[in-house]
């Protein structure tokens, strides 16, 4: 069969791949830090499911760079997550970046970011960075409507 990709990706679900070095590690810091299980394991990964999407932590000789977001959870209400997350020892990223709001610095933990996608219908968004136990940059976002 001859598809097109135009046929294929559109409808394929993405998912994301997170690398670790130390996967028992990166275990007991989705478990201990987000409060994450495993839903499926093989050797050498860990498949997660949030929010009816999934994303993997697999054993990487390579480490992450760290310097993107790789992956974000949309959250409802950022405080109650930023603040929950806290108490389970998740340490947030201060950051500056040109074109946010209230003067493009995070405050506490959380940082206004100017507009948003138009088929969102949020006008803005609200976000919170962190890393986990490799390295990677997670994040939470909320839209603002």
């Amino acid at each position: 069969m001859n598809a097109d990709i135009s046929d294929i990706l559109p409808r394929a679900r993405a998912v994301t791949r997170l690398p670790a070095q130390d996967l028992d590690r990166a275990r007991r810091f989705y478990a201990e830090r987000l409060g994450l299980e495993p839903v499926d394991e093989r050797p050498g990964g860990l498949l997660y499911r949030t929010g009816g999407t999934e994303f993997v932590v697999f054993r990487s000789a390579g480490a992450a760079s760290g310097t993107c977001t790789q992956m974000a959870w949309e959250v409802d209400d950022i405080e109650a997550a930023v603040s929950a997350l806290k108490r389970r020892g998740v340490v947030f990223e201060d950051v500056e970046l040109p074109g946010l709001l209230g003067g493009g610095r995070t405050k506490d933990g959380i940082v206004e970011v100017v507009g948003n996608y138009p088929s969102t219908g949020a006008r803005g968004a609200r976000g919170a960075w962190f890393r986990d136990s490799e390295g990677n940059l997670l994040a939470l976002d909320a839209p603002v409507r």
